[in-house]
């Protein structure tokens, strides 16, 4: 496994989270790809990457008060979801787990398109 490689990959997938993008969305594919990392390492990097991000995140925004606290409470089946979904990853085949995020992917690049397609249509 080439480090160069995987920090320039983590480099990019950073990048393109700072940018709005769902960094994992990038940084999953390129692991895999690039690096040779197997699907379940590089989710679980992807997961373990995001914990750091997403504590500055809630202080940020604690901060500049844009949080609104009684939505927080969504924070807890979410928690218990990514939990759930975390272990049933654990389990799967590798090949099940890729295909079904490639799936994934591919349902999130046409929802976003419909999406642009709609906004468009109603200017």
């Amino acid at each position: 496994m080439n480090v160069f490689i995987i920090i320039l990959v983590s480099i990019v997938g950073g990048i393109a989270g700072g940018m709005g993008m769902g960094g994992g969305t990038l940084l999953i594919p390129l692991l895999t790809v690039f690096s040779s990392v197997s699907q379940h390492l590089a989710q679980s990097m992807n997961l373990l990457a995001f914990i750091p991000m997403s504590v500055v995140a809630v202080v940020l925004h604690a901060k500049n008060k844009l949080i609104k606290f009684p939505y927080l409470l969504l924070s807890i089946p979410a928690l218990l979801s990514s939990v759930g979904g975390s272990l049933l990853a654990y389990g799967m085949n590798s090949e099940i787990l890729r295909k079904g995020f490639g799936i994934f992917l591919a349902v999130l690049g046409i929802i976003d398109l419909l999406v642009v397609i709609m906004k468009k249509a109603y200017k």
